[in-house]
């Protein structure tokens, strides 16, 4: 079914309207918002895996904006931002934990052949297309650097 997401996001954000929740209705609105726009950019095959690209798209910059408003000493709006990304990871499949992690990123150097930092980009375009969007891409590229630089130091 296409747009299963965006249908799912709808139903809630009625939900929210009628519990009179005005944050979490901003958010599913700027959601869907989102959501129907990638959709129509993206004509007829828009289905589940891009809006899951678009649900990571704006959870990403939920979490960006809520750092850059932090740095600006914008505490209150640093804290909306995160409670934005909260609600949107209710629509995204389960994190990775660290060892299942761990484990893609040793399967991924082995078919790369990696052999040091300098093949880090290689590595993690094969974490991410291993993982399927379950891992946070800070936390997969500092185990990815860590991992690279111990065979390194061992070689």
């Amino acid at each position: 079914m296409q747009a299963e997401i965006a249908e799912r996001v709808q139903k809630d954000m009625v939900d929210a309207m009628r519990a009179h929740d005005k944050e979490r209705v901003s958010a599913l609105r700027m959601l869907l918002s989102e959501l129907k726009l990638a959709a129509k950019e993206a004509g007829p095959g828009f289905g589940e895996a891009e809006e899951l690209a678009v649900l990571r798209k704006e959870k990403k910059r939920r979490l960006q904006a809520a750092d850059s408003f932090r740095e600006g000493g914008r505490e209150d709006r640093a804290v909306r931002e995160e409670a934005e990304s909260a609600i949107i990871d209710v629509y995204l499949p389960p994190a990775l934990d660290v060892n299942e992690l761990k484990s893609i990123i040793n399967e991924a150097i082995a078919a790369t052949g990696a052999a040091g930092v300098q093949d880090m980009g290689r590595v993690m375009a094969e974490v991410m297309k291993r993982a399927g969007g379950r891992i946070d891409g800070r936390a997969a590229s500092s185990l990815v650097r860590q991992k690279l630089g111990e065979d390194n130091e061992n070689v």
